[in-house]
């Protein structure tokens, strides 16, 4: 066989295919390029199958290599190599040419503009955690086994299926101001009017705007909360349930020394969760103020000084904040799950 024949043959197609993936605009290329790369996995996994098939008793080490091998490189160029790049990227200037050190972090924890990002998101991670799974949770206790207790469960769970763009629009609408002269289009105002009170600018009035942004937020999660802890406590065995009521408890009581304390693994695993979704919440600021009037969280700035001020230093520091203040929720919620499988 002619190898410098079949080096060329491949160079060759290799370059044809990196030409149609350059100029795969049209609808048709498109489609044509769906179908190739369908069958390019679908071709791979079955060589990979077959590798495995092929002896009578394959070793551990290759079936293990054949099944988690794709999806380590997967994680490995999709995860690993970019956050790697990103932790990079944050110790140079704006160009990513010229290494600064720990100027970007300075500059992201001492500059003004940056500490009220961060008393934004510190705002947000502290207030939408607790108040969406308290609410989830008193909603989950008055509604459990009523009468209209679907009912009342989808209509809480509803916002959930949402898009967070979407919720914010919904809001904006409710948010909505007009001069005190003119009609208003939204809907809290209108309320203030028919009180009596001057229509109020909401979403524009520092730093209160950040309170109604978190609204929407928690708007959002309580369905989430209200679900997970719903069945967490149909899941309480009745002994103890009776038990409690042998000892005389009833309503709070019953509540507060039996349904908390039962629930508690849940209660945490609700509060990481949400927590780790609101440490990148972005849409919510981005649809709604896109973070100005001092409204701006980590994941938004983030993005402004990447992509709007072209600051490639300051937006990788930004975005390595992020993920470190993200991997101790994600540490701690995947403790708090083991051990409830340990529990179960």
């Amino acid at each position: 066989m002619d190898w410098e024949y079949v080096k060329y043959y491949f160079n060759w197609l290799t370059g044809e295919i990196r030409d149609f993936l350059l100029v795969a605009n049209s609808p048709g290329q498109k489609i044509v390029l769906a179908i190739v790369v369908i069958a390019l996995f679908v071709g791979v996994m079955a060589l990979l199958l077959w590798l495995v098939d092929r002896p009578r008793n394959p070793r551990g080490w290759l079936v293990a290599s054949v099944f988690a091998g794709p999806a380590l490189v997967l994680i490995g160029f999709g995860l690993v190599y970019p956050a790697i790049r990103t932790t990079q990227s944050s110790f140079y200037d704006r160009t990513s040419s010229v290494f600064v050190g720990w100027d970007n972090y300075v500059r992201a924890f001492s500059e003004s503009e940056f500490q009220i990002v961060l008393r934004n998101t510190a705002l947000w991670v502290f207030l939408v955690p607790i108040l969406a799974t308290a609410i989830g949770l008193i909603y989950a206790v008055l509604v459990d086994r009523t009468r209209f207790e679907k009912l009342a469960k989808t209509l809480v769970f509803m916002p959930m299926a949402i898009s967070m763009v979407g919720a914010s629009i919904i809001w904006k609408f409710v948010y909505d101001y007009r001069q005190a002269s003119s009609p208003q289009t939204g809907l809290l105002n209108q309320v203030l009017v028919w009180i009596g009170i001057e229509p109020q600018q909401f979403i524009l009035s520092q730093p209160w705007n950040n309170f109604f942004l978190i609204v929407v937020m928690i708007w959002i999660q309580t369905g989430f909360a209200m679900t997970i802890l719903s069945a967490s406590i149909r899941a309480i065995p009745e002994d103890i349930i009776e038990a409690g009521r042998l000892d005389g408890l009833s309503g709070i009581g019953m509540f507060r020394h039996i349904t908390v304390p039962s629930i508690r693994p849940a209660l945490i695993v609700v509060l990481t969760t949400i927590a780790m979704a609101t440490l990148k919440v972005f849409d919510i600021v981005r649809t709604m103020t896109g973070g100005n009037f001092g409204t701006s969280v980590v994941a938004n700035e983030f993005y402004t000084q990447s992509f709007r001020y072209n600051d490639k230093g300051l937006g990788a520091t930004l975005a390595v904040i992020l993920f470190v203040l993200v991997i101790p929720l994600v540490v701690y919620n995947v403790r708090q799950m083991r051990k409830v499988e340990e529990i179960r």
